[in-house]
C-alpha cells in the first residue's frame, strides 16, 4: 500500500507546486500608441496612448519575473529595454494595472499609413482570418488578419490567428494595406 501511496503523493505535489507556479505568471497585454519619451536613466517610457492618454511605463529589467506571453508574438518585439526609437507608432506588451504598467517588449507598426476604427463585429471567419466590422456610421469594413497581427483579449495577449470573436462583440483595431488588402496590425476586444 506504501508503494502506491508513495508515487501518488508526490504526483499530487507536482500538480501543485505546477499550478502555484503558473498562477504566479504576470499576464502580457498590449496597447498601441506614440512612443513620446524614452527615459534610460528612470527606467522609463511615456506613450500618447490612441486613447488620447499618457501613460508612463516602468521598463522591465529582471528576466526573473515569470510572464505569461504568446512565443509567437514575442518573437516579433523587441526588449523593452532595447527599444530605443521615440516618435515611433508601436504596440507595448506590459503587465499591471494603469497605475503601475511595466513594459516588457515593444513592436514598431512602421511607417504607416494607419487607420483606425471601433465598431461591432459583423462577421467573423476563424478559418479565412477575415472579419467584418460596423462603425458608428454603419458602415462595414472588411479586414484580414495574419501571423503579424496581435490580438490583446480578456486573458492577455494572443497571435491573430489564434484570436477568436464573435459576431456582436465589440473592437477597436488598427490596420494598414498591403497589396491593396487592409490588414489588422492589432486588435482589442473591447
Amino acid at each position: 500500500m506504501l508503494k502506491t501511496y508513495l508515487p501518488m503523493v508526490v504526483l499530487v505535489g507536482s500538480f501543485f507546486v505546477a499550478s502555484r507556479s503558473a498562477a504566479s505568471q504576470e499576464i502580457v497585454h498590449a496597447l498601441t500608441g506614440s512612443v513620446s519619451s524614452i527615459n534610460t536613466a528612470q527606467g522609463t517610457m511615456t506613450l500618447f496612448q490612441d486613447n488620447g492618454e499618457k501613460s508612463t511605463f516602468k521598463v522591465m529589467t529582471s528576466s526573473k519575473t515569470p510572464i505569461a506571453f504568446d512565443k509567437k508574438v514575442a518573437e516579433s518585439t523587441v526588449d523593452a529595454t532595447k527599444f530605443d526609437k521615440p516618435g515611433a507608432y508601436v504596440v507595448v506588451f506590459y503587465f499591471g494595472g494603469d497605475d503601475n504598467r511595466t513594459a516588457v517588449a515593444v513592436k514598431s507598426l512602421g511607417a504607416g499609413p494607419f487607420s483606425s476604427i471601433t465598431g461591432e463585429v459583423s462577421s467573423w471567419d476563424g478559418h479565412s482570418h477575415t472579419i467584418s466590422v460596423t462603425d458608428k456610421s454603419g458602415a462595414e469594413h472588411a479586414f484580414k488578419i495574419n501571423a503579424q497581427t496581435v490580438a490583446e483579449t480578456y486573458m492577455g495577449v494572443v497571435n491573430g490567428l489564434k484570436f477568436d470573436i464573435d459576431k456582436g462583440d465589440q473592437v477597436r483595431l488598427v490596420s494598414s494595406t498591403k497589396d491593396g488588402a487592409p490588414i489588422v496590425l492589432f486588435i482589442r476586444q473591447e
